[in-house]
């Protein structure tokens, strides 16, 4: 890629992320937004470094409460950022092929999200439900439907006449204490690295199977909206020069959850999910494999879609079985399956949110009885998450379209195809182009 072209990409997307109060070199989950990592060693270019960046930066851009509009319009002033994403269009249709889809599909996803920036200010009309979906998911919004998910999970806790108790009760009995998060989170790492070994490492080119996959931290944090933030960093460096492929993992001290969920977490957040993903990615790019794009990975974008659903399948993937009933525990099944009713309670709380028009207490109670999620996760799926501008329109759809679509990809092909694609070695891919590099 020419650095003509890398300056279009940083300035595209650390310009929607700065418009909406993104900091992506920040360490923390909670000062990051739409750029998720900068890892590729390249100077930071002027839609973060202009001065101008810092006060919007500060004062949370567009998702602030009471945007400052006038630091906003300074920083529009200095850096062009629909200039930037028409620059990703006239790439993609440069490059063709599923690298030039790709970046087709990111200039769509920051063209929705510029829009829903001007439509907060006020200068522009309101976005249509339907086109954030399309966006970041490419796909149509749909409704949630968790009667399978329900019944085995009645099923498997014995058929209790209130099922929402029993899962409640099942939970309590389970419950994973907070002051042994870290403990906890480095066996279950450990564990699934060895399943990952043995279950996903042998499919995939050999050179990736030796790049650390679990080179994570877990740290709690306090009141925090999110359950929990995987912050990839990948900044250090051995003596080599080769990447030490670090990241974070901060779980809201706040959040109940059961040892079984929590597994599910660990192999969602860790390995083979998202750090994983990453530190492919980061090693397919320092080896030179993929773009200057793989470096600044994105969300509430058609390849964070697909992240999820790698993620969302990882502990499937891990024990080398296509269906949660194939997982070899009960009380793991029962907590794979409360984590992926979750995930249709995002989408759920979404579409009636924002294709409904449903007030939040009508919509947490519907994820309550529903979908089984906790009454913490419950209030923040249908209030700070479901009622967010960006994130109710353009990332709740997104968990459980990636997770049908990788689903589906597992059942269709050979792992030996499958997994390679997933994981970036046949290119960058997203939701909408992952089949074609299959």
């Amino acid at each position: 890629m020419s650095a003509r072209l890398e300056e279009v990409v940083g300035n595209a997307i650390l310009g929607i992320d700065t418009l909406w109060g993104g900091d992506v070199m920040s360490a923390s989950g909670t000062g990051r937004f739409i750029a998720d990592s900068w890892f590729g060693d390249e100077p930071l270019p002027l839609a973060y470094t202009a001065p101008e960046a810092v006060p919007v930066r500060q004062s949370g851009g567009v998702s602030a409460k009471s945007p400052d509009v006038a630091a906003i319009d300074a920083y529009l002033a200095k850096v062009d950022i629909p200039g930037a994403i028409e620059g990703l269009n006239r790439a993609a249709a440069a490059l063709g092929g599923i690298r030039g889809e790709y970046f087709a599909g990111l200039a769509q996803c920051f063209e929705t999200m510029w829009d829903l920036a001007m439509e907060i200010l006020g200068r522009g009309a309101k976005v249509s439900y339907d086109r954030c979906v399309e966006a970041s998911c490419a796909q149509a919004p749909e409704a949630s439907d968790p009667m399978a998910k329900r019944e085995r999970v009645a099923e498997l806790l014995g058929g209790p006449a209130d099922l929402q108790a029993a899962v409640d009760g099942w939970r309590a009995s389970h419950r994973v204490p907070m002051a042994s998060i870290r403990l906890l989170g480095a066996a279950a790492i450990s564990h699934f690295d060895r399943l990952t070994e043995a279950n996903v490492a042998p499919h995939l080119p050999p050179e990736l199977r030796t790049v650390p996959r679990a080179n994570i931290e877990f740290l709690a944090i306090r009141d925090a909206w999110f359950s929990g933030s995987m912050n990839y960093l990948g900044r250090k460096r051995r003596a080599d020069g080769s990447p030490e492929y670090e990241a974070t993992y901060e779980i809201n001290a706040s959040l109940e959850i059961s040892l079984p969920e929590f597994l599910q977490l660990v192999s969602h957040e860790v390995v083979p999910g998202h750090v994983t993903t990453f530190a492919y990615l980061q090693h397919l790019y320092w080896r030179g494999a993929v773009g200057f794009e793989a470096s600044v990975l994105t969300m509430n974008t058609r390849a964070a879609a697909l992240f999820e659903g790698i993620a969302n399948n990882a502990i499937l993937m891990a024990y080398g079985v296509m269906e949660v009933e194939e997982l070899p525990d009960p009380d793991l099944q029962i907590g794979v399956l409360l984590a992926l009713l979750q995930d249709d309670a995002k989408n759920q709380s979404s579409f009636l949110t924002w294709g409904e028009g449903a007030v939040q207490a009508e919509v947490a109670k519907i994820l309550r009885r529903d979908f089984l999620v906790s009454p913490e996760r419950a209030d923040k799926l249908s209030g700070a998450w479901g009622r967010h501008p960006l994130l109710g329109r353009m990332y709740l759809p997104a968990y459980r379209a990636g997770t049908r679509k990788v689903a589906a990809l597992r059942r269709r092909y050979p792992a030996a195809k499958i997994l390679p694609a997933l994981y970036g070695a046949s290119g960058l891919v997203d939701i909408a182009t992952v089949e074609g590099a299959i």
